[in-house]
């Protein structure tokens, strides 16, 4: 049995009990704030910011949230691995990649792959290139824009029908593994001869998870590669991928928008919930499967919502 440890907020804690309200267990261990069961996954909440994901598809429910916190040290007699990017790294060539919509109940999963070679570093911070949480979403469509007409990218879209064909058969953790790569491989392919002085991928999961993730590809790119948490702050490349990403998959929500005919929020909140509800009523789960990543916990709320059986 697999298990991942989060340290989170406790705003953050208590949005995780709304998000598996409908999962609660009847008691709480000792020092907990829920305790929940999903599926085969036990994920227990501590006061102390602790949460704790177990069973064989923890990897997934745990990266839904990753994005949020950060991963606790495992206790291991194993040397330390040293992560530390190298002295100057900001000012390398440097490939980078990033995904986004993996928390949202509605949209793709987005990864993208941006090549940034050390020449254009001060170009991209005059367009306005920065960690894109820190951006409105008018301000990252207006940056890239600019950024996908001169920059070598790779895009990568599931589309959630897509995505709820793939996932029952694997992690939503393997699924971002193979699509980072699959990413990073056709800008490698695209700037060949060229070669990027390193690769930073922005770290979703543990670079051993990572590469177990990838091994049962036909093509691994693990050459010169780092894993580093917010690594838009690391490097410009995953600042570039993660706004083309979320310009990507805002396009995306637009187009659900006009095809629905009405607002597809992004999110897992409860305006998902009602959105949700509402498709439900009008075309049942085969029209939601169009919309949503069907295994989010919105789908058991949409439905009760929606008195749908």
């Amino acid at each position: 049995m697999s298990n991942e440890v989060l340290m989170v907020s406790s705003q953050i804690l208590d949005e995780m009990k709304e998000q598996y309200k409908n999962y609660l267990k009847p008691t709480n261990p000792p020092g907990s704030v829920f305790a929940a069961k999903k599926g085969s996954v036990n994920i227990t909440g501590y006061k102390s910011g602790k949460v704790l994901f177990q069973g064989n598809q923890s990897q997934e429910e745990f990266s839904l949230w990753a994005s949020k916190g950060t991963t606790a040290p495992k206790k291991s007699s194993a040397k330390k691995v040293d992560t530390a990017l190298p002295s100057g790294f900001s000012q390398w060539s440097v490939l980078g990649s990033d995904e986004v919509g993996t928390g949202s109940y509605f949209g793709p999963l987005t990864v993208v792959a941006a090549y940034v070679d050390r020449s254009q570093l001060e170009l991209l911070k005059e367009l306005g290139v920065r960690d894109s949480k820190e951006m409105t979403d008018k301000e990252i469509c207006r940056v890239a824009k600019d950024l996908i007409t001169f920059l070598p990218y790779s895009l990568l879209n599931v589309m959630p029908e897509k995505y709820n064909q793939i996932q029952p058969k694997m992690s939503q953790g393997k699924m971002k593994a193979v699509l980072h790569n699959q990413a990073l491989h056709h800008v490698l392919m695209k700037i060949s001869p060229t070669v990027p002085e390193a690769i930073l991928i922005d770290q979703f999961e543990l670079p051993s998870t990572y590469y177990k993730h990838i091994q049962d590809q036909a093509i691994q790119v693990k050459d010169k590669v780092y894993f580093q948490t917010k690594g838009e702050s690391h490097h410009l490349a995953v600042a570039a991928a993660s706004i083309i990403a979320r310009y990507a998959f805002l396009t995306v929500l637009e187009e659900l928008t006009k095809e629905a005919g009405m607002k597809i929020p992004s999110g897992a909140g409860s305006a998902a919930d009602l959105v949700a509800a509402k498709l439900l009523k009008r075309g049942g789960v085969s029209l939601l499967n169009k919309y949503a990543k069907l295994h989010f916990a919105n789908t058991d709320k949409a439905k009760k919502i929606a008195g749908y059986n």
